[in-house]
């Protein structure tokens, strides 16, 4: 890995022409069904999101590498699935240290080393590292305790963060907007000291729930974060648009702390949609894409500027599904379950690409992508090498934006629950090794009696996208040939051709029997 950059560095660069502005908006628990141009039938509107997929294209079968927020972020960096990390399920915490590894290349670093000016704008929730006061600690692999959320010395400047994986600038929260602490960050160091003690509304109309307490800067609040954002998005771009003509072009990685919770629509928005705060918060969301594409378009970069639009997995039940659902409205579509499951609804998400200049307007692909997919597309746009040692379970989709979509681009791909259960898709097939849903919806582990239900199910999704019947019992073959593939991508430490890498374990981690039994995690803290 020593000599990772260097090599980079003298790989041939790309022809200009080649060489996009790339801007990569991960939206927070948006769903599949929240964007009009993918659920034509729902009741929001998203007319920013659909100029994406009107002017560029819709991939229908594209996945999180995860159910929930973290281990997502880790595979959109990494190009790795997060299960190989140390993290085996659940997710971080706002003062949770680094997560990816020393050493370790990521689509910033990559795009650093060919000449790009790199910047993450948003909700970041792959750790740092704080200084600490006294002997107090913080939670390494989970949310941290109130008792915790003291033992930072928030003064001090932060360590390994987001500069120290490639990013040239970064402005943003540490992590989920109901996680602490409440301030905003730049770079290495909070921009307003977070003096106060502080907890807000979860969800903007309701008189029950409030997100975690702990320290707050003063004036911060949760419906300024959205503008924010985008206020610093569209001051980046036109910063960087005078050098990007110039031949040095920009990666702008733009994750968005909405529409999670705390759900605070500004004013202007409240009541637009119809439905509930939710429904006006995905209305702003989109509205905020929309300021990004007119920054590009106002800077004359649009034309050579890919941009992604997606989310890190399915909608939160926190939305409010049997009020959306009352008035016509489906955040997960024609999906079963949503964010935290192994089904569909946990993980199959909103995924629009643009690029005028290379990609053909107005179509859709049922290719299989992964939001891990983005090191080795963004490594075959620049045409340079991907060390056998990054990237494990990435792949190009490139051939798709061009419009080969005759042969499957992805082998398989790996799906992953909150509580760390796995299932394994390929083509129709898809296989799951829990009995329930590994997550909030019915059959949840740890609540509701699975006694009786199979060990594994497998869905013909081509058959049954509502995942309703399990086919386990009469395809013993499928299941046979999909287990074998899944304990071969644990054991090789990837899922691309290679050389296999060094493992932490995942061969033990996925198998039925070991995490896929267990309970969700009931500790305080622990539920997302």
């Amino acid at each position: 890995m020593k000599h990772l950059f260097l090599l980079l560095v003298l790989a041939a660069s790309a022809a200009a022409a080649d060489r996009p502005n790339i801007v990569y908006i991960l939206c927070d628990d948006l769903g599949y069904g929240d964007v009009s141009s993918l659920n034509p039938a729902g009741k929001i509107r998203t007319p920013h999101m659909d100029r994406v997929a009107r002017e560029g294209m819709i991939f229908s079968d594209a996945h999180s590498g995860s159910a929930v927020c973290t281990p997502t972020r880790y595979g959109v960096i990494t190009g790795r699935y997060a299960w190989r990390s140390k993290l085996k399920n659940g997710v971080l915490g706002g003062l949770s240290p680094r997560l990816i590894e020393p050493g370790r290349l990521t689509v910033a670093a990559l795009l650093k080393a060919q000449g790009y000016h790199t910047a993450a704008i948003g909700k970041w929730h792959l750790g740092m590292d704080w200084a600490k006061k006294g002997a107090g600690g913080v939670n390494a692999l989970n949310i941290e305790s109130r008792e915790q959320v003291f033992n930072v010395d928030y003064a001090a400047p932060i360590a390994n963060g987001v500069n120290s994986v490639g990013f040239d600038y970064y402005f943003g929260i540490s992590a989920s907007l109901d996680m602490v602490p409440y301030t905003y960050i730049e770079n290495d160091r909070v921009k307003a000291l977070p003096t106060e003690d502080r907890d807000y509304p979860m969800f903007l109309g309701r008189a029950e729930g409030r997100v975690r307490k702990g320290p707050a800067a003063p004036g911060f609040e949760m419906e300024h974060v959205l503008p924010a954002f985008t206020k610093q998005a569209v001051e980046y771009i036109g910063a960087r648009a005078a050098d990007a003509k110039q031949g040095k072009p920009f990666f702008l990685y733009l994750p968005l702390a909405s529409p999670h919770t705390p759900v605070a629509p500004n004013k202007a928005w409240q009541g637009k949609s119809g439905l509930n705060a939710y429904g006006d918060f995905v209305m702003e969301t989109d509205a905020s894409i929309g300021e990004v594409l007119q920054a590009l378009d106002r800077h004359g970069l649009a034309a050579n500027t890919l941009v992604v639009v997606t989310s890190d997995n399915g909608c939160s039940p926190q939305a409010g599904y049997p009020e959306l659902e009352g008035k016509g409205h489906d955040p997960s579509h024609i999906f079963r379950g949503h964010k935290a499951d192994i089904y569909e609804g946990g993980h199959r998400i909103p995924f629009l690409v643009r690029w005028p200049a290379k990609v053909s307007p107005g179509r859709t692909s049922a290719q299989t992508v992964c939001l891990t997919d983005l090191m080795r597309t963004v490594a075959d746009i620049l045409r340079v090498p991907v060390p056998d040692t990054a990237a494990e379970d990435s792949v190009s989709f490139l051939p798709a934006l061009l419009g080969n979509d005759r042969a499957p681009l992805r082998e398989a791909t790996v799906h992953h629950s909150i509580n760390g259960s796995f299932a394994i898709r390929r083509g129709k097939w898809k296989l799951a090794f829990c009995p329930g849903s590994g997550g909030w919806t019915s059959p949840r582990p740890g609540q509701d009696d699975a006694s009786k239900l199979p060990l594994v199910q497998l869905f013909d999704l081509e058959a049954d996208i509502g995942e309703t019947r399990n086919l386990q019992a009469e395809h013993p073959e499928v299941v046979a040939r999909l287990t074998r593939l899944m304990e071969k991508y644990a054991a090789d430490g990837r899922s691309t051709p290679g050389a296999v890498q060094p493992n932490d374990g995942e061969v033990d981690i996925w198998r039925a029997g070991k995490l896929a039994q267990q309970p969700l995690a009931t500790k305080k803290g622990k539920k997302k």
